[in-house]
């Protein structure tokens, strides 16, 4: 754990580095992955990014954990039959259960030395479970480079965001149905 970061725990666990849960998952496309256009569908990509993440949740939680949401999930380039996609996540922050999963998809050609480029990013915020499927503390996150902690800083506002939304969201809801205009 890096000395300028202070962790606030919310839990009695200690905390895990950034490193101990961060994963890559490779995969290379193929024609079953493709849309209309012929390129890769964006649900092939949104499920490989789903599964890298989830990996990296149990990993860093020791244990299951659910998605809860996706946010800012960006496509920048599409991908294509041939392309080696490598998606890679870790934990940029953490709560008292929940867990905000950072993750990058990379892609190359199968047959080329050209470096991977970046082909979309994506957030998820997953939630550890128990083996009835109930809330379960997860240890803190220890950001171990100046990228990490900055990523656990936009994770935070991110969070911030998204609890703000879901507020403004309800409190919606609350005033259309006391006008009677219950959707």
């Amino acid at each position: 754990m890096s000395p300028r970061h202070k962790v606030r725990t919310m839990t009695d666990l200690p905390g895990k580095p950034t490193s101990a849960s961060r994963t890559t998952l490779s995969h290379i496309m193929n024609h079953n992955d493709t849309n209309l256009l012929g390129t890769v569908h964006g649900g092939v990509i949104m499920k490989l990014v789903d599964d890298a993440a989830g990996a990296v949740a149990g990993r860093h939680s020791g244990g299951p954990a659910v998605t809860a949401s996706m946010d800012e999930m960006a496509f920048l380039e599409p991908v294509r039959v041939g392309d080696l996609v490598h998606v890679k996540a870790q934990v940029n922050w953490t709560g008292r259960t929940s867990m905000e999963v950072g993750v990058r998809v990379m892609a190359e050609r199968w047959n080329e030395s050209d470096p991977a480029t970046q082909v979309g990013s994506a957030y998820l915020v997953f939630a550890a479970v128990d083996a009835d499927g109930k809330p379960r503390a997860v240890p803190p996150v220890c950001p171990e480079t100046e990228r990490d902690e900055r990523r656990y800083q936009e994770a935070q506002i991110r969070r911030t965001h998204r609890l703000a939304r879901r507020r403004a969201i309800m409190e919606l809801r609350e005033k259309r149905a006391a006008e009677g205009l219950d959707d």
